[in-house]
This record gives C-alpha cells, structure tokens and sequence, in this order.
C-alpha cells in the first residue's frame, strides 16, 4: 500500500512481496456503489470553520515575481510553435465541454528553492484517541512525497514551463478543452504552499498554445465573503479576462461570460451570496462587465436549495470518492440534474479514476476508491453521461495527495514507501480513456440536440 510507514523489521525483499500481492489483489476488487455517507461525521469536510487539509490558509505573500518571470522567459516560443505544428495533427480536438481541475501548488528546489507540497504533513486525525494510532511528521521528497502514486515527471515544480508544457500537451492529448485552476488572491495561499497566483500567466500563455481554456476554481481563503469576492472577480476579469486561453460560457440568456467554480460555497450563507449574486444584492454584479456563470459546491442534499436561494448558476459535485457526500453519489445524479433543469441551473457532475489520500491522512481508509485498472473511472463517467449533462469536470488532473490525478504516473518504490501504480497498463492510459470519453461525449450532445 501507499501509505507513509515506520521502520519495520520485515526485508525489503518480503516487503516488495508483500505490496506485489496487496496491489493484485486491490486491482481485482470491484467498484463499490457506497449508499451515501454524512460527510460531516467523517471529519473531512469542514462545518463552520475551514477544513484541516492541504488547501486552506491565509499568509503574507512570499513569491518571487523576477523568478517566474525568468522561468517564463525561458521558453523558447520559435521552438515550441514549431513542436505544436508538427503535433496538432495527432492530437484530437479539445472539447470545450470537459473540464479539469488543476493545481499549480508543487514546487521543487531548482525552480523555487525547496519542496512545496510533495513534503506535505501527515494530518492527525480529529480523535486524539484515534490519532494516536497513527504516524506523524512530514514527506521526505524526492523518493518520498504526499502522494500514493508517483508522478512520471517526478516531484516538479508547477513553475517550471516544461512541465506546463509537458501537462498541456497531456491535456490536449486527453481531448480535454478546459482546465480549472485553484486560485487564491495575490499574496494568499493553502496552508502547505506559497501564493501561486502569478503562474497565471505563464499557464495562460502556454494553454494557448495547445488551444486550451482556462478558467478559475476560487478556493476558501481566510476572510472571504461577498466582498472580498467581488474584487476577486474584478481581479481576474480586468487582469485575465482579454487573454484568448480565458474561458467563456455561453449562459442560459446566450451572453459569453467567465465561469467560475467556487469551492466550498457552503461556507457562506446564501443571504450572503445573495448580495453578489443577485439581481437585487448590494454588490451585485449582474449585467454588469464583472457578470459571469458561479457554479457552487454541492455536499448535502440540503445545498440545492441554498444555491438556488443565493443565486448561483450552477452546481458541481468536485469529489471522486462515490457514496462520501450526497452530491458525489452516482445515483443521486439524475434527481439533481432534474432539480437544476427545473430551476434553470447548470449541473457539472465531477468524475474521478479513484481515491486514496492516505499519504496524508493515513487514517482515512474508509474513503478509499479503487481504480480497478480504470473501471471505477469509466463507470463515474457513464454515470456522468446519463445525466445529458452540458458539462463534465474531472477530479482531477493532478491532485496528487488525494490520489485523484490522470496525469502519467510511473511505478516507483521509495526508501519508505512502495508506490501503487498504474500497471498492467501504461502510464497514459487515463488520459486515453479520457480521450475515448470525451469524444463519445461529443457525440451524445450532438444526438442530443434538439
């Protein structure tokens, strides 16, 4: 297993043995269709207060601008036109219809002077009884990171231009048309990272390229409400919306506007949303040149009509861990696309390859979602599709902790950690099953359409 260890006594020779067998034997496992879980008795979700997790916080800023901007000036553009004529004809065309989410948080010591996020923390759990049981203290990187599988790029740094280069061009082989970037506000930042909001426009420049779209996934910073939401907007509007990798959505009233995904929406009341989001609402940004498509996080059953109340335009379920939380269950998808299409609601169903976090949360087994050599992937997106969606997001390209990611993985064992793996397959094979998905969901909307 995948799962941060303490010294132990048995050989490396056995140890090999013993992983060889787990992982044949987790690969034969079935999907398991989970009734629906409370997700807030499992103590991952957060309440009133934010999350104890990797992606939460609020710190002074400590990026260095002339860094990136050395690093963006590294990329040879003749060279890379030149690489994209010669590609273009084997890569399919981007559908616009499918999105992924993003995440520009890792960081390595030749681009940014240490490890970020790939020497993530051991989080205890919220039984102090319970957490006892379990080890603590933090990755090692290289050979040991917060992760269960291994990326084939190693552990990169996301401002290094060839590796936005290199996961572009996967996106663009996986007919992926849109990725969803987590962002914070200039100088804020997870609590394991540093402010990423100035890769931005290297990854802007770079989609371009590969004629990807990019929109914004706005995480739950400390202090965000109606307000700071507005300049948050305004923000990313004014200082991205002219760059031709900005994303638009064609709304329900025909008008191209940004699409937003706001994660964790569930912390603010609707009351509060409603000032924004509402035609009638103090800040309210509608029809005005900061209007745009705000699609919420939906957990419990009970959200719908709280996202309906706040005015937002649509509805996402992020989590790949099927039976965790009302909305990420499969077979609730059909009765919340019902309710979006009788209230004029956009319904983006979240599909994943699978789930395992604990890398970082070595206590949190219970949520584990098998890959199954690409099936539960595969089932998650029938089930998307069934739905007759408009969208469909992906959870997600390379959210390594959560053991969520697409991107190209490689076997590896670490000094401390044997790592699961993508075998008997190669190391693309969800970005071609994501690339087999895409296209039939191409199809069905055309069969769909009136």
């Amino acid at each position: 297993m995948a799962r941060f260890r303490q010294k132990s006594c048995i050989t490396g020779v056995a140890l090999g043995l013993l992983i060889f067998v787990i992982t044949v034997i987790l690969k034969s496992l079935t999907p398991d269709d989970h009734s629906y879980i409370d997700a807030s008795l499992l103590g991952v979700l957060p309440q009133e207060s934010q999350r104890d997790g990797q992606r939460h916080g609020h710190l002074q800023a400590n990026s260095d601008a002339e860094t990136l901007g050395r690093a963006a000036d590294a990329v040879d553009r003749e060279t890379q036109e030149e690489r994209l004529d010669g590609e273009d004809e084997d890569l399919p065309p981007p559908n616009y219809s499918v999105h992924v989410f993003y995440y520009t948080w890792y960081g390595n010591p030749q681009f940014d002077g240490k490890y970020i996020h790939w020497d993530h923390p051991l989080l205890p759990h919220w039984d102090p009884k319970v957490a006892a049981g379990y080890p603590t203290g933090r990755h090692q990187p290289p050979d040991d990171i917060g992760a269960s599988f291994y990326p084939s790029m190693g552990a990169y740094s996301s401002r290094d231009p060839s590796v936005i280069m290199a996961h572009m061009q996967q996106l663009r082989a996986a007919a992926i048309g849109v990725l969803a970037v987590s962002w914070y506000p200039p100088g804020m930042k997870d609590d394991n990272g540093e402010p990423t909001d100035d890769i931005v426009p290297l990854i802007l420049d770079i989609a371009d390229k590969y004629q990807l779209k990019v929109v914004f996934h706005i995480e739950p910073y400390k202090g965000r409400d109606e307000k700071s939401m507005l300049e948050n907007i305004k923000y990313i509007v004014d200082k991205y919306g002219g760059h031709p990798a900005f994303f638009k959505h064609r709304s329900n009233t025909g008008k191209l506007l940004p699409l937003f995904y706001i994660y964790d929406s569930y912390l603010l009341s609707p009351d509060v949303w409603a000032q924004l989001l509402k035609s009638a609402g103090k800040r309210s940004i509608r029809d005005t040149p900061y209007d745009g498509v705000f699609v919420a996080l939906l957990v419990e059953e009970k959200h719908k009509e709280e996202i309906l109340a706040a005015g937002f335009d649509g509805i996402y379920t992020y989590f790949a861990t099927n039976g965790f939380s009302y909305g990420s269950t499969h077979r609730n998808w059909k009765s919340i696309k019902a309710f979006c299409d009788s209230n004029d609601l956009i319904f983006i169903p979240s599909v994943g390859p699978g789930y395992v976090d604990t890398s970082i949360r070595p206590w949190n087994t219970q949520n584990t979602r098998n890959r199954i050599n690409g099936r539960y992937y595969e089932i998650a997106l029938g089930a998307a599709l069934d739905t007759r969606p408009e969208v469909i997001s992906i959870t997600s390209f390379n959210e390594w902790h959560e053991g969520t990611q697409i991107e190209k993985a490689i076997p590896k064992m670490g000094r401390k950690v044997g790592y699961l793996d993508y075998l008997p397959h190669k190391p693309s094979v969800y970005l071609e099953l994501t690339q087999k998905w895409a296209q039939k969901f191409r199809e069905e909307q055309l069969k769909w359409r009136p």
